[in-house]
């Protein structure tokens, strides 16, 4: 706190300085007060000054002002009860530059125009109010539970009890977000499947519960097990509270996020954290099986058995991601699908009934500074490239392999556009099957060729 109040407390010290003269506050002698209004706050800086552990020696007109060791003793006790008196009960303390708010976006500063440009302004001089201004700039003691009541309503628990010819098999317990009035439910495939087949999903009931308690009959409308995304629609004549959806985009490592859910079955559950990491790969998460690259929202919020399918949440109540799964070995490593990536996988749903995936037949790995010059170190003749894709691996008769690439080919421009990651390249392609596309590549010697390839679309088996 000391750092943030130092500009303010320089100026307090003018103020005190202008007010008070020929007063050698260390030796307490006597003085002459010009303007009696302002004394009390003017002394509340110097003891801010003392409790900081400062000695300050400033100097306006005829006037200097030095805090004695004495006086920065008793000082120090008297700010120290002040600072408690103020955290419990919540008093903002009207210094420019000492909102009592944290940061929630990439602004500036927080809104302080309604702060006067008197530091020390008491409540019958001004209309401020004790508290900041409460914004989605500002994080404040209520932000994560206003944010958290704003989706609550939308978040359910999901019931899976499946059984083979009379015989109890298991259940499966997971959650879910209305997303549409209608009753559609976003949730993660893995809460829907089929006990006996991998990567089917269940077909008969699924018991959907909300937090005020109603149990409604709902049913797998689609679910994509290589996403881990699945909608289920439960039939109701009456509106139900939807989610807002936000965007990914512009998460950032260190952004405040809140967890809801469902875990152990404990309905109402609200856990918060940070964004620790933007676009794990799975590949990161030993997920190697995989033949195309998926990325994930990385937090510390705690998730358990039976989150899986709630929503993350930013500080402005919308859900930016499903939460998936955690870290076993490990606290504080949670994992959610990025919610622009669920929107694509419900769009493709829509759209074609399921996800189409458009398959070029590439091992591909994104190039850094660091890699590109270990690379020229190996091989004097690796082209001349600051970013780009290589491509490792061709398979043998895939589109890529007809269109004439070549392991060491660095991919550096798609469609026109240039090429940075694996990731802009499965963008540009979205769903575009048997859609012609212009790539260029370089190749040893600084060769540059335009290649023409062709999507096929991937067989479900391949991932």
């Amino acid at each position: 706190m000391a750092f943030r109040l130092l500009p303010a407390l320089r100026r307090s010290i003018g103020v005190f300085s202008s007010n008070y003269q020929g007063s050698k506050l260390g030796g307490f002698s006597t003085h002459s007060r010009k303007s009696p209004g302002k004394g009390n706050a003017s002394f509340f800086a110097l003891a801010a000054a003392a409790a900081a552990g400062y000695s300050w020696l400033e100097r306006y007109d005829e006037t200097s002002i030095t805090l004695s060791p004495e006086l920065h003793h008793l000082l120090m006790r008297f700010w120290q009860q002040g600072l408690e008196s103020n955290y419990q009960s919540g008093i903002q303390t009207d210094v420019p530059g000492s909102v009592n708010c944290f940061r929630t976006s990439n602004t500036d500063a927080c809104d302080t125009s309604s702060l006067s440009s008197n530091p020390f302004q008491t409540e019958s001089q001004s209309n401020v109010s004790a508290s900041p201004k409460s914004d989605s700039t500002c994080l404040t003691r209520h932000s994560i539970a206003d944010a958290a009541a704003k989706v609550a309503p939308a978040v359910v628990n999901l019931t899976v009890t499946q059984g083979l010819r009379g015989m109890f098999l298991g259940r499966s317990i997971g959650s879910g977000t209305i997303i549409h009035s209608n009753g559609t439910i976003l949730t993660n495939a893995h809460v829907v499947a089929e006990f006996t087949s991998a990567g089917v999903p269940y077909k008969g009931k699924v018991v959907v519960t909300l937090q005020d308690g109603r149990t409604f009959d709902g049913e797998v409308i689609n679910a994509d097990f290589h996403t881990d995304i699945a909608v289920v629609r439960i039939n109701t004549n009456v509106p139900l509270p939807a989610a807002k959806l936000g965007s990914s985009s512009k998460l950032r490592p260190g952004d405040w996020v809140i967890a809801l859910g469902c875990p152990l079955s404990l309905q109402n559950t609200v856990t918060a954290g940070i964004v620790s990491y933007v676009d794990r790969k799975s590949s990161d998460l030993g997920l190697g099986g995989m033949r195309r690259e998926y990325y994930y929202l990385q937090t510390d919020c705690a998730i358990n058995e039976g989150s899986s399918g709630g929503p993350l949440v930013n500080l402005d109540g919308e859900v930016i991601g499903i939460n998936t799964m955690k870290a076993l070995a490990a606290d504080g490593v949670s994992f959610a699908i990025p919610i622009d990536s669920v929107i694509k996988t419900v769009e493709h749903f829509k759209k074609h009934g399921r996800v189409v995936r458009p398959w070029l037949g590439l091992k591909m790995l994104e190039l850094n500074e660091l890699i590109i010059a270990q690379l020229k170190e190996r091989d004097p003749a690796f082209p001349d490239v600051t970013e780009g894709v290589l491509v490792p691996q061709v398979t043998p008769g895939s589109p890529a392999y007809r269109a004439g690439f070549r392991p060491g080919d660095v991919v550096v421009q798609f469609d026109g556009k240039p090429t940075k990651s694996i990731k802009e390249i499965v963008e540009i392609m979205g769903d575009k099957v048997g859609v012609a596309f212009k790539v260029i590549v370089k190749r040893s010697n600084n060769i540059q060729l335009t290649l023409t390839i062709v999507p096929e679309e991937a067989s479900p088996n391949l991932f």
